[in-house]
């Protein structure tokens, strides 16, 4: 597969040039990888790189900002950008491509097609978030459709964003693997996020509680404990650890996202999701039955 060194990185900023730079891959049958960002890497988009690697003779990050993923009141403006130094991490890697299209590139003028997000984007971040599955399933087709990559890695910090992409690949016979990565934390258990950035000191002391939180749900669910007891006491306990509002927790079925049922012995998820001060933070962990 790929090796993973300090490499020749060439980037592209249109389809035409994108198609050109991988021509001669697809024309050798080698395996292609993509990984899709929005810049600003950290140690989490690192993992999603390097498993890339291991999978693919080939990897493509692509680093675009995706403006329609984004609510009118959210942070499209102040989200972090750091091509320079996203780049130079990239090179460091051994990725060879990077896809780096503007917002005309992607959506030129006179776009208007979108794509409809399955099942799994029903509920939990679509309550808060109702334009966001729609955002991501557009980009994410049209990004499949650009780099044609046999493989994609998607975090499972986002993890209903994983489940829609996965769904979408499937259901659209789009022709790639999606392999989930492993949340990445920070030593106190934080998942890493761009977002962190934005967290005050006094606020990033908190912010592990929303893992421990989800864990100890988790092991009560497993324990065949009442689900909206629960959730209740979670939110409950959230706003007393110091978070200032909580968006949702919720107990869902790992693959589907329907409703978790614990007599039909399948994996699960607790997602949640919870802001301290403007900082909305999400995470999730596994319920193992």
């Amino acid at each position: 597969m790929a090796q993973a060194h300090s490499t020749d990185l060439k980037v592209v900023r249109t389809v035409a040039d994108l198609r050109a730079a991988t021509l001669g891959w697809r024309l050798a049958e080698e395996k292609i990888a993509l990984v899709p960002t929005m810049g600003a890497l950290h140690q989490g988009h690192i993992t999603l790189v390097q498993r890339a690697l291991e999978a693919a003779d080939h990897v493509v990050v692509s680093i675009f900002v995706n403006p329609t993923q984004f609510g009118p009141t959210e942070d499209l403006d102040r989200y972090p950008r750091d091509e320079e130094g996203d780049l130079e991490k990239l090179r460091q890697l051994g990725v060879e491509l990077v896809w780096a299209p503007d917002k005309e590139a992607m959506y030129p003028e006179g776009f208007s097609t979108a794509v409809t997000a399955g099942s799994a984007a029903r509920g939990l971040e679509t309550d808060f978030r109702p334009h966001f599955f729609g955002g991501v399933a557009t980009v994410v087709a049209k990004l499949f459709n650009q780099v044609r990559p046999d493989f994609a890695t998607f975090g499972e910090k986002d993890y209903q964003q994983l489940i829609v992409v996965t769904q979408l690949a499937r259901d659209l016979d789009m022709g790639l693997e999606i392999l989930p990565v492993t949340t990445i934390r920070e030593p106190d258990g934080l998942a890493l996020s761009s977002r962190n950035a934005y967290l005050s000191e006094a606020e990033r002391a908190v912010a592990p509680n929303l893992n421990q939180v989800l864990n100890e749900v988790a092991n009560a669910v497993v324990a065949g404990a009442s689900v909206p007891h629960l959730k209740a006491a979670a939110e409950m306990r959230l706003l007393t650890l110091g978070f200032t509002k909580v968006d949702y927790i919720e107990v869902r079925d790992a693959a589907t996202l329907a409703p978790f049922n614990l007599d039909h012995k399948r994996p699960g998820r607790v997602l949640g999701a919870a802001w301290l001060g403007k900082t909305r933070l999400i995470d999730n962990v596994a319920v193992e039955v």
